[in-house]
């Protein structure tokens, strides 16, 4: 076919494919992927314009250019150990990235979820797929802002805003998938907490994380039926 969409999806294609060649090249370096994606997308021209010179602008795109490639090199850690750094969280708090569109009486940076979508959108041109960020800040905190106790919003989001607790879902289930009205893990209560039965995988930030919504049912068939259960660990 034709058109903006299938314009879109060939550029998307060549992106990819000199990604791909260039990281089967002999001698691949974070660099040199990083450079041939840039220049088949259109960046690299743009960064050679707005490097010219030494004003501001300059040293702004030579200051991307290398938190680009460090970000990249990270990127090939993270993907061979399965896992971001707890530092990479701490950092991210430290920049004021995370629970940007918190209240900032809760440690967040009182935004909106503009400021949400403009963090991702920036990670998704960086290639980063590693730091659980829309989960983290865009859903967990946001499920404890919306229903969350005031002592709990308290306790739980000024140290998710930093970096310190980082937050996970427990969701998706072997035999469910991400189907939630087919939920089979169940919380029971008994006295002053809950007794969770259940199996769950894929849980996004899982490795550090320190509070976990898990997905549960506490009533019947259905949606009706479904709780979050917040448990730290």
């Amino acid at each position: 076919g034709s058109g903006p969409g299938t314009a879109g999806l060939r550029r998307v294609g060549a992106v990819l494919a000199a990604g791909r060649a260039a990281m089967a090249e002999p001698d691949v370096s974070a660099e040199n992927v990083l450079w041939a994606l840039w220049e088949a997308s259109g960046l690299a021209k743009t960064w050679e314009e707005a490097s010219r010179g030494s004003g501001p602008a300059a040293q702004r795109a030579h200051r991307d250019l290398d938190a680009m490639v460090e970000l990249f090199k990270s990127a090939e850690r993270f993907a061979e150990q399965h896992q971001v750094d707890k530092e990479t969280w701490l950092a991210a708090g430290a920049a004021g990235l995370l629970c940007i569109s918190i209240p900032e009486e809760y440690g967040g940076g009182g935004g909106t979820f503009a400021h949400e979508a403009a963090v991702m959108w920036e990670q998704g041109r960086a290639g980063d797929d590693a730091l659980g960020y829309s989960v983290h800040s865009s859903i967990v905190a946001h499920y404890l802002l919306a229903y969350g106790s005031e002592e709990q919003k308290q306790k739980w989001l000024p140290r998710m805003a930093s970096g310190e607790l980082i937050g996970a879902i427990a969701m998706t289930e072997p035999g469910t998938g991400s189907d939630l009205q087919n939920i089979k893990t169940t919380a029971k209560r008994e006295g002053d907490h809950y007794v969770i039965n259940g199996s769950k995988t894929f849980i996004t930030n899982s490795s550090h994380a320190g509070l976990v919504v898990v997905v549960a049912r506490t009533g019947g068939e259905g949606a009706q039926g479904i709780s979050l259960i917040v448990a730290e660990v």
